[in-house]
């Protein structure tokens, strides 16, 4: 249960991370503003998926972040007007996006693999402090 917690509180921490490098983002600076709201996303996916899948080796969470997101990315691809309607609301903007972007498979992967690490080797050493 305090693996699922301490998940849950890392994917609300990226949440509000990335909501904060969108609204401050012209008092960032510009690499911030652009590139961190992306990767910081990516890194709730990943985060996301451990709540869900404590249990399951780290990899599995990897796999179907990047699936999960490069997905998101590709369906922007699809230009309909039922979707554009859906991305054009707050919530459906902030999950589906607004248009396709190959930097952003980078910002994600980096937002991913980020996490990754942060999780295989900082979230184990915490463990590894309390235990001892």
């Amino acid at each position: 249960m305090r693996g699922k917690f301490a998940y849950s509180i890392a994917m609300l921490l990226m949440m509000v991370l990335g909501f904060g490098s969108r609204a401050f983002a012209d008092q960032l600076p510009l690499f911030i503003s652009r590139h961190f709201g992306d990767a910081l996303w990516a890194a709730m996916i990943y985060f996301a998926f451990r709540v869900l899948l404590t249990r399951q080796q780290r990899w599995i969470s990897v796999v179907l972040s990047f699936g999960f997101s490069f997905g998101i990315e590709f369906s922007q691809l699809y230009q309909e007007i039922w979707i554009n309607e859906l991305r054009a609301t707050l919530l459906g903007g902030l999950i589906l996006g607004k248009g396709f972007l190959w930097i952003d498979l980078i910002r994600y992967s980096a937002g991913i693999l980020f996490s990754y690490v942060a999780d295989r080797f900082g979230f184990a050493r915490i463990r590894a402090n309390r235990k001892g």
